[in-house]
């Protein structure tokens, strides 16, 4: 066997002369022997793909040769030096480099070389690295993998060219044998012929069999190409071919649409901003227009050439080739990954921007211009946010439709991949700015314009119509009738809630808001709110019995102004359970936020940030969980991803509750855990605050300063002590600080047993919370301000002329002995009513811990004191998200009696602690009350009272009710249908499945209530025998469906106009001859709203900017986007983390919905209209509505 290769020596030497001569990289290097580990310097020189090494530099014949091609360059470690060697020889060997050269084959050992200077080894790593030619390789692997992508394609053609060479044949064999039978038949004739006399002499008989003769031939060969054509049009792949383009016409026309969107937003804004950035004054400068269109132009020439190459593939129909044109998009991609991480910024830059009344005005009139169709700016900057996920949908579809061989399917497969990476951020970037965008379009509907609302920290949390009660003075409640005509009309407000604000504003006829000029912007931050007010010597019987007790009051005390009280009714008790709960969440955020501030800033010299920043489980990704760059209203990072621990852990978080993230929390906990998880969590919280809180948390709790406290309190002027809250800070105001009344620390109110909603702010139970007095004289009576001993004496020394009037005595029967105010002189406080709110325990324990323990107290009692305020604010905080639960969430408690006990044996156990606050036990007691109601509301009216009703009048006909008649009454009953939706139907998309109506039966009801409705309306219209009666019936609906759009009855005027644009109706030319041209333009107004188009943007528009609760949207829009969502995202990760921005999102939509079921209408019922309305003898099934249309104006011949 032969173990040596031949090669020629010759040419090797005369390789290795040239190397010598004209060789890329020449001279000495240091090679290492394999043997001894000893290193020899060689003369080494590289000539293309060889390198030469030689003994000496005048070597004439080389010592070794080595091959380059396909092997790697890269750089060694220096050896280890030797114990035993000199300092001197260490240095040197320092400054050597070391590299070594690894060949690409089996066998051979690298080659280690080594030289003295870096820049010489970086040189020779540099020439070997192209002598090894792997640049080439790689562009020939490339080259390769488009050859065998090209082979396919040839393939596939030659296979389909084979097809067709086959079917050629066949017909060339066909063609052959009708040539034959043609010359048959001629033969025939031509031997025929002889017998034949005159054409003129022949039978007629025989001319009528030949004219048969031939019409047979005729109708035979039709027939057969008639077979041949129907059964290809019923082959799998005729039937895959239709559906795969359809879906590309369909694509082709949503591309047209998304490039227009995308006309208008850099024609109608980018350029015209452009323009006015340049000029003498400019509105808005160049920097923020880059800012707001981040690659917007990029991005619409992108999809003008997207939109060019598929208009192209349509001109090659049938023939549809889509995948180079994904191949051409996907690496612009970084394009639209730019656009999505910018997006919030640009909508917060844009909300910058709009303080500027000049661009205001500018702005508004760019929008006004008749191609935005009235659509806003913000609108179309979401526009590209949609266009990924509709392409991923589209994709799916043409990949359901392609065979698995086909050409295609491998870069159909590679681009569906690529986009639904990018959707998963986008869905994150939409869910975040969803926020913003909604408070800018509130901006848009009030007229003078709300520039607080241009913040972006403010987070909407719900809006709905109230009735504001007119007050006299010294804050008593004039006597007005809650039925009164004049209160409803002229007190009715729409009011929106944000996390810092709330606004009340009026709505003019032509439905535009306007702020009221007192009282229209409530800062929530010097509001007390009052849900139960206790009946006074005035007024013994109290507002609560006078308005039925849906009452409540929003005490507002301005810095600079005298104080003021609002009273709102709220329609029903449910929704002033809604309000009140949500108005008292935004207060406590807000009085915890600041308390924060001020203790941290005050007494630990450490500031909210730092605060957050030192908590990393706070804001950095760990494993088990990922935040977003967004703040939450507690000015925390938002969970991307979670684990269910994690996030039980953020609700029950003692130094702050996020009414957006409670509100997420409760609306989908039920995807990723269960009811008994979160009740157990909360008894552990209360059970065992200590063990069940991160210790991390307790630390930063209990944060303390290095610093003297008395010292720091020396220097009065501090400009956080004239910060104002709901809540005082744990410090007395001295003098020297601005004027701030001290307040109560409120924690509950009394509430009575048929209300739902719970508040845990208490109110004074014996002063009028709208009396007025002035910061300078005394406090109003029964307010509190806790400190502790060690606090006031610091206080006192420091300034001992403060006036001690100042301070208001507070005083509980479970309060330590330290945390109690003494005043001075043996003077004994009457109010008997002190309250510690999570807020005010978590400022008391901060002050507490910022300084040394007070004198005369050990060590432990400083740690009972810490441990007291620990289990106070624990119970505060399971009390609180208990009555969220309760009053926002009841239909968990009944549809579960299993939870309804544990949370009522958990609710009897904080009744039987010792240490409970008066506030905390009233608190206990109201949630037990509400929990134990069977009925919380009975005034709403339901479809099975409606159905059930005894002693129904006679129904009424169509001819005799009027068209406002039939409006209301389909409105009160799509509401009453609406509303009876229980939220958890939302969840899992249970109407799509097999077992819907078992899991969603309220939504089925839903559904066919639409139906019926719609065929009410169809079969009303049909039973007309003559025109004219038919083309009026249509004109009443038609007016019924536009009275149904002013009471905002979206879902009524799409059953009429769906009815109307039913094949059986449609079709009736004469009878749509008969309606007038007004009737036929409301209705193509009406259609538009309604229409399906753009994912319901124009309903989507209309439900944002121009309506106010109530109101009945179409359920169909929100479960498509609830689909959407579903599909687009997954409930957990790969690593198991739940999607909390999917549930943000979810959460938001059902936000959405229950806003409006939550808003009813003020419509008397009327059973006359509403049993014709539900009478379904009257509906004609779809077949028989056609069968009449067909027989009432038949077809016309072909």
């Amino acid at each position: 066997m032969q173990k040596s290769v031949r090669y020629n020596e010759g040419h090797a030497l005369y390789l290795a002369f040239l190397a010598r001569k004209e060789g890329t990289k020449r001279g000495f290097l240091s090679k290492k022997a394999a043997e001894a580990s000893r290193w020899h310097e060689k003369w080494f020189a590289l000539y293309q793909n060889v390198l030469f090494y030689f003994e000496g530099e005048q070597s004439g014949r080389p010592a070794g040769m080595y091959l380059l091609e396909g092997c790697s360059c890269e750089r060694a470690p220096a050896p280890p030096k030797a114990v035993s060697g000199a300092a001197g020889g260490k240095d040197a060997l320092d400054k050597q480099y070391y590299f070594t050269v690894l060949f690409g084959h089996e066998g051979q050992k690298p080659l280690e070389l080594r030289c003295e200077e870096e820049h010489e080894g970086k040189e020779w790593m540099d020439a070997i690295h192209q002598a090894s030619y792997s640049d080439i390789l790689i562009e020939r692997e490339v080259l390769m993998q488009k050859y065998i992508h090209l082979v396919q394609i040839v393939e596939t053609e030659k296979i389909a060219a084979n097809q067709l060479r086959h079917q050629l044949e066949d017909q060339d064999t066909e063609i052959e044998r009708l040539k034959s039978e043609i010359i048959a038949l001629n033969k025939t004739k031509e031997r025929m012929r002889p017998y034949q006399g005159n054409q003129e002499d022949e039978d007629p008989d025989i001319k009528k069999i030949k004219k048969v003769q031939s019409f047979m031939r005729g109708w035979l060969c039709r027939r057969k190409w008639k077979t041949i054509v129907q059964d290809y049009i019923c082959s799998p792949h005729a039937e895959s071919m239709r559906k795969r383009n359809q879906i590309v016409f369909n694509m082709v026309e949503a591309e047209s649409e998304y490039v227009h969107q995308l006309y208008v937003l850099v024609n109608c804004f980018l350029r015209p901003l452009r323009m006015a950035a340049s000029s003498k004054k400019p509105p808005i400068t160049h920097d923020d227009v880059s800012s707001i269109f981040l690659n917007s132009e990029t991005i619409m020439f992108l999809h003008e050439i997207f939109h060019q190459g598929l208009k192209a593939r349509i001109a090659n129909w049938p023939t549809l080739i889509l995948a180079d044109l994904f191949d051409i998009l996907l690496p612009m991609l970084n394009i639209y990954q730019e656009f999505v991480r910018n997006h919030q910024y640009s909508l917060q830059v844009l909300a910058n921007c709009k303080q500027n009344r000049d661009f205001d005005k500018l702005l508004k009139q760019y929008e006004a211009n008749p191609a935005c169709e009235g659509r806003m700016l913000e609108t179309f900057l979401t526009y590209p946010m949609f266009q990924i996920p509709r392409y991923i949908i589209t994709l799916h579809e043409l990949l359901a439709h392609t065979p698995h061989e086909h050409v295609e399917r491998k870069s159909l497969e590679f681009a569906k991949s690529k986009l639904e990476e990018l959707s998963r951020i986008m869905h994150d970037e939409v869910s975040d700015t969803e926020n913003i965008r909604k408070n800018l379009a509130i901006e848009r509907m009030i007229v003078e314009g709300c520039d607080i609302l241009l913040d972006t920290s403010q987070t909407f949390i719900r809006q709905g119509s109230l009735i504001q009660v007119p007050s006299v003075e010294r804050g008593k409640l004039s006597k007005v009738r809650l039925g009164s005509l004049s209160l409803k009309k002229e007190g009715e407000r729409q009011c929106f809630l944000f996390t810092k604000h709330f606004l009340i504003c009026t709505r003019s006829s032509g439905g535009k808001l306007h702020l009221l000029k007192t009282g229209g912007v409530l800062s929530l931050i010097e509001c007390t709110l009052i849900e139960e007010t206790d009946a006074s010597e005035d007024d013994p019987k109290g507002s609560g019995q006078v308005f039925g007790h849906l009452d409540f009051k929003i005490v507002v005390e301005p810095p600079d102004s005298a104080p003021f009280t609002v009273v709102l009714l709220a329609p029903s008790r449910q929704e002033k359970a809604a309000w009140t709960s949500d108005i008292s969440q935004c207060v406590d955020n807000i009085r915890c936020n600041g308390l924060m501030t001020i203790v941290f800033e005050e007494n630990s010299k450490v500031t909210v940030p730092h605060m957050i920043k030192s908590d990393a489980r706070l804001h950095r990704d760990d494993k088990d969980i990922c935040f977003s760059k967004t703040l939450n209203s507690c000015k925390v990072p938002q969970i991307r991803y979670a684990t269910v621990e994690r996030l039980l852990e953020r609700l029950t978080d003692l130094r702050f509750l996020s009414i957006d993230f409670l509100n997420t929390f409760l609306h989908t906990y039920r995807i990723f855990t269960t009811a008994a998880v979160v009740l157990e969590k909360l008894s552990d919280i209360y059970k065992r605050p200590f063990t069940s809180i991160p210790v991390r948390s307790l630390e930063l709790f209990f944060a303390t300063s290095q610093n003297n406290r008395g010292e720091h309190l020396a220097d009065g002027k501090s400009p956080h002590l004239c910060r104002k809250f709901s809540s005082p800070p744990p410090l007395a105001v001295s003098r020297t600080s601005s004027p701030v009344r001290a307040r109560k620390l409120s924690l509950t109110s009394p509430l009575n047993s048929k209300i739902g909603a719970l508040d845990l702010s208490a109110s004074s139970t014996t002063s009028s919370p709208t009396s007025t007095y002035s910061p300078a004289t005394s406090p109003p009576p029964h307010t509190a301000v806790l400190e502790t001993v060690s606090g006031d004496r610091t206080v006192s020394e420091s300034n001992p002329a403060m006036d001690i009037a100042e301070l208001s005595p507070c005083r509980s029967p479970s309060t330590p002995r330290h945390l109690r105010y003494r005043p001075p002189g043996g003077q004994t406080a009457d109010n008997s009513h002190c309250s510690v709110s999570p807020a005010s325990a978590f400022a008391i324990a901060t002050a507490a811990a910022g300084h040394g323990s007070p004198p005369g107290f050990n060590n432990s009692e400083r740690t009972c004191d810490k441990e007291f305020i620990i289990r106070r604010t624990a119970t505060n905080r399971v009390l609180n998200v208990l009555r969220h639960w309760v009053s926002k969430h009841s239909q968990d408690f009944e549809l579960n009696n299993e939870l309804k006990m544990n949370v009522l044996n958990l609710l009897e156990e904080v009744l039987r602690d010792p240490d409970l606050l008066p506030q905390e036990r009233k608190a206990t007691a109201n949630i037990l009350r509400a929990l134990s109601q069977d009925d919380q509301d009975d005034n709403h009216l339901k479809m099975e009272d409606i159905i059930q009703i005894p002693d129904c009048p006679k129904a009424e006909c169509f001819e005799t009710l009027s068209a406002m008649e039939l409006a209301e009454q389909i409105t009160l009953l799509d509401h009453i249908v609406f509303r009876s939706i229980p939220y958890e139907e939302f969840l899992g998309q249970g109407w799509m499945k097999l077992d819907k109506n078992e899991r969603t039966p309220y939504i089925m009801k839903t559904s066919q209530h639409f139906n019926d409705m719609s065929n009410l309306v169809a079969s009303q219209i049909m039973n007309y025998a003559d025109v004219s009666s038919r083309a009026n019936s249509i004109e009443k609906w038609v007016a019924v469906a536009d009275i149904c759009r002013c009471m905002h009855n979206y879902n009524g005027v799409l059953e009429i106009t769906s009815a109307l644009n039913r094949s059986a109706i449609y079709r009736l030319k004469k009878t749509w001859a008969k309606v007038s041209k007004q009737t036929k333009a409301l209705m193509d107004k009406l259609q538009k709203i309604v229409s399906s188009e753009g994912r319901f943007k124009n309903l989507r528009e209309t439900l944002k900017n121009n309506c106010n609760p109530p109101a009945v949207p179409y359920l169909g829009m929100y479960l498509t986007d609830l689909a959407f969502i579903e599909e687009g995202t997954p409930n957990f990760t790969e690593e198991g983390l739940v999607n909390f921005s999917k549930m943000r999102m979810i959460s938001h939509i059902i936000r959405e919905i229950r806003q409006f079921q939550q808003t009813s209408y003020r419509i008397d019922h009327q059973p006359k209209v509403t049993q014709y309305l539900l009478d379904k003898t009257l509906i004609i099934d779809e077949d028989t509505l056609y069968e009449l249309s067909l027989k009432i104006e038949p077809r016309l011949p072909a």
